[in-house]
């Protein structure tokens, strides 16, 4: 029985041609590409590439199938799914299903056998776009009617979509030194269980939670999380970040929050060419050049001056680390209120660990308060 046709049409009219992958259907969102190698399944159900058809650039992909154990969310996220040449059988003694059957079971429309490296350099070239990926029509002049037609992620508000409606709390492992609220805005399941790993009982919080929401919490910090969507109209999250700096309370913003404390900060937000996003990001920490090898998943980053200090409403604040593929701003950290935040993802449950330290700095923040 030969495999049922489909086709990938970007918005600027470049298509590929190839085999339906996971659920025959037809999908419609931002291109973005992904130059991991492993972590696929964190990748999938990373609530950040909400409505986004993700690129994965390395060409074989589902080697280690499904297990129940490595989600970061309980679904899949992306909105639809592109490989090369996907493993015909999973080879790992903690798989319990193989890839394509859950990306059937959940929906989620995709295509294989196309070049997803030359997809790769047209996206990093042109920039990221939107896309269509269908297995019911192949008219490519339809599906790009459609493809033109559909929203873009800039001006898109997509917290609440993929955030908690219900608050809920991860216990501290061991005894409980510190409490921490968490502004879910698309937080990652690993993200609060690196913090319970140090003794913090985390309270992850709705994307709508006030500023005396979370202050009325009494935690000892709060965490803004990773999630998707442009920050320039997240204005609900940067009205409560810049609460709890008036207040006083530790925070620390990773991803999506270092965008939302830098326009607490008073800072812009832009949107990249084409993002970031990987585990191969070198980032370099200013204050010691020390440069770490990170996991990125980003399309939008801070406008901040490089050239030292600036002042904020809060106080003086400053550029901590940056990226060293494109001098891109990596982290904020505030000198008079006890606030920091980085645009990567130290809990990287794919890896690399690198980071990790920076949940042990939050924790100093705390034990100073």
């Amino acid at each position: 029985m030969s495999a049922l046709p489909a086709v990938l049409v970007l918005e600027d009219g470049r298509t590929f041609r190839g085999e339906a992958y996971g659920a025959v259907g037809e999908v419609v969102g931002e291109a973005v590409f992904t130059t991991a190698m492993t972590g696929y399944q964190e990748t999938l159900t990373d609530p950040s590439y909400h409505r986004q058809v993700v690129v994965m650039t390395a060409p074989h992909i589902g080697n280690t199938g499904v297990n129940d154990d490595d989600a970061e969310s309980d679904r899949i996220w992306v909105a639809g799914y592109v490989v090369r040449d996907p493993a015909r059988r999973a080879s790992s003694w903690r798989s319990t299903r193989g890839l394509e059957a859950e990306l059937s079971a959940q929906g989620v429309v995709g295509i294989r056998g196309i070049d997803t490296r030359a997809l790769t350099r047209h996206l990093r070239d042109r920039g990221a776009m939107n896309v269509g990926v269908s297995s019911v029509d192949t008219d490519i002049a339809a599906l790009l009617g459609r493809v033109v037609a559909a929203p873009h992620m800039a001006g898109a508000d997509l917290a609440g979509d993929v955030s908690t409606t219900t608050p809920y709390t991860v216990p501290a492992v061991g005894e409980r030194r510190y409490t921490v609220a968490a502004l879910d805005l698309g937080i990652k399941a690993m993200t609060p269980r690196r913090m319970a790993e140090r003794g913090i009982e985390v309270h992850v919080l709705p994307a709508a939670t006030t500023g005396p929401e979370l202050l009325a919490t009494g935690a000892d910090g709060v965490f803004v999380s990773n999630g998707p969507g442009d920050p320039a109209v997240c204005d609900y999250a940067v009205d409560a970040v810049r609460a709890v700096l008036a207040a006083g309370t530790p925070v620390f913003g990773i991803c999506f929050g270092n965008q939302i404390l830098g326009r607490a900060l008073g800072l812009g937000t832009y949107k990249l060419g084409y993002g970031h996003r990987g585990v191969n990001q070198p980032v370099q920490d200013r204050a010691t050049g020390k440069v770490a090898v990170t996991s990125h998943n980003h399309g939008f980053a801070v406008d901040a001056p490089l050239d030292g200090p600036f002042e904020t409403p809060y106080g003086a604040a400053e550029v901590s680390h940056v990226c060293l593929n494109d001098g891109v701003v990596e982290g904020l950290t505030c000198r008079d209120v006890p606030a920091f935040s980085v645009q990567y993802h130290p809990e990287a449950a794919a890896g690399p660990h690198d980071a990790g330290y920076l949940f042990d700095t939050f924790c100093d923040l705390m034990k100073r308060r």
